[in-house]
């Protein structure tokens, strides 16, 4: 590799780098602060949390990419561009071409191990987010007994504490309902003072109580209808008590469960679940067309075109077709054909409604195939949107080519998301829907290519103002002939 190679590769990797770890990082905050509800309170370890987030931030790669690809051709070219570093290469006559090609290079690899990340590590990353996530919710909120209040976060109790020595841990003026039977507030148990802790394995908490009474009303065995209850009272000097705490710690279940998911798949996995939907889909399609054709009065499918017995050979009279011996026979033929008409239109919308179960899953899998790619096209295109630009602009930094690049991002992402709800409503097909964005910036980055490589003033405010001062000049000038 040349040293000039060698020193613009150099230039392109420092700001892409930064720039990938710093939108990571900004738009993990987000991630985090979508899903803060869902961690706290509920005693998770850091590294369950940080996990959590890691994988997180796989799923966000789609997004960081195009981006710091984008800025950091900007801030590369624009930085150049303002040390007059490229003017001095243009000086020794290295055309701007030269100049890109080591960056076009690089961002080519880019681009291929996007379409790596996601193919492989993104479907992994959402597999394990969701079983993640899933696994967090079905953890109960950490247990935090107030004092003054009753406190039913623990199932199947109702307890209350009067007050707390924070020093020795000792609890006062303990009221503990069991509703674990489902009967109401059928036991009861009243205790001076205690002590709370949890067994070695987190699985139980252990209720140590002191000088109370435990008061119990069983129903009576007499019989079906016997409403009545016995009670019984019983004192105790010391009592413990056991409360099971299963599910209330986090606990892993199976990670693979959600490979199914549309999003947890890969290239090879998309294609086996294509055309699985795809052949259940034409099933039950010639399912419905029979059925349809039946409804609508027709004993076999073949008497839509007669032509196929290639034994009917006369001709229809047709102009006897509409005409009735009586009044009672048009109202009779009127009326079925109102029946078959009013039967076939409730059996289309069931079919509607029955086709949509098939179709939208179809659809769902052959968006996220295209999908694969257009990360990919994304970090090529927005290369040869952000080097041109920086050629022009001349400005490095952080200032000017963020505003820039956020600015041609936020076209792309608005149109790209447009793009996938219309593919997945039906209005695209799924390959226009997901690749519509990137034919849109295609142009953008042909044309901004085709100016830097001209040494055009595209961003020059004085150019404006000149070109609208002759315009204006001109006016006057037609004006002053015409007066």
């Amino acid at each position: 590799m040349k040293k000039l190679d060698q020193f613009i590769v150099t230039s392109f990797l420092g700001p892409f780098v930064l720039t990938f770890l710093i939108v990571i990082f900004a738009l993990m905050l987000q991630f985090l602060w979508l899903y803060i509800d869902e961690l706290v309170g509920k005693g998770l370890g850091a590294l369950v949390i940080l996990e959590f987030l890691a994988w997180g931030s796989a799923t966000l790669i789609p997004l960081a990419l195009p981006i710091a690809t984008l800025l950091a051709s900007i801030m590369t070219l624009g930085g150049m561009g303002e040390d007059n570093e490229l003017l001095a290469m243009k000086a020794a006559g290295i055309p701007l071409q030269r100049i890109l090609r080591p960056i076009i290079i690089v961002s080519f690899i880019v681009s291929i191990g996007a379409f790596f990340a996601s193919n492989n590590l993104i479907p992994v990353s959402y597999s394990k987010i969701y079983s993640l996530r899933d696994d967090i919710s079905n953890t109960k909120e950490e247990i935090r007994i107030p004092t003054g209040i009753f406190y039913d976060g623990i199932e199947g109790y109702n307890i209350r504490i009067g007050k707390r020595d924070e020093k020795s841990g000792s609890i006062y003026n303990v009221m503990v309902y069991t509703h674990k039977e489902g009967r109401g507030n059928t036991s009861l148990t009243l205790a001076d003072s205690g002590s709370i802790k949890f067994t070695a394995d987190k699985q139980n908490l252990l209720f140590t109580l002191y000088d109370g009474y435990s008061y119990e009303e069983e129903p009576r065995s007499f019989g079906a209808n016997d409403t009545l209850f016995t009670y019984q009272r019983i004192g105790f000097k010391r009592q413990e008590m056991i409360i099971s705490l299963a599910n209330y710690a986090f606990q892993r279940s199976d990670q693979d469960r959600f490979n199914n998911e549309v999003m947890a798949q890969n290239l090879s996995q998309l294609k086996v679940a294509r055309d699985s939907l795809d052949s259940v889909y034409k099933e039950v399609h010639k399912y419905q067309y029979r059925n349809l054709i039946l409804s609508g009065g027709l004993s076999y499918g073949r008497e839509l075109d007669t032509s196929l017995s290639k034994q009917f050979k006369a001709e229809i009279p047709y102009d006897s077709l509409y005409q009735w011996k009586s009044l009672e026979d048009k109202r009779e033929a009127l009326s079925m054909a109102s029946s078959h008409l009013q039967s076939s239109i409730s059996t289309l919308s069931t079919y509607e409604i029955e086709e949509m179960q098939h179709v939208l899953p179809l659809r769902k899998v052959k968006i996220e195939r295209y999908r694969k790619f257009t990360l990919s096209i994304a970090c090529f295109i927005f290369f040869f949107i952000g080097a041109p630009l920086g050629a022009i602009i001349r400005k490095g930094g952080l200032g000017t080519p963020v505003i820039v690049s956020m600015l041609f991002f936020v076209v792309y992402w608005v149109v790209d998301i447009s793009g996938k709800k219309l593919a997945t409503d039906g209005v695209l097909t799924p390959a226009m829907g997901t690749l519509i964005s990137s034919a849109v910036l295609f142009p953008i980055g042909v044309y901004l290519t085709w100016k830097s490589t001209r040494d055009s003033s595209l961003f020059n405010a004085d150019t404006y103002i000149m070109f609208f001062q002759k315009i204006m000049d001109r006016i006057n000038k037609y004006k002053g002939e015409k007066e």
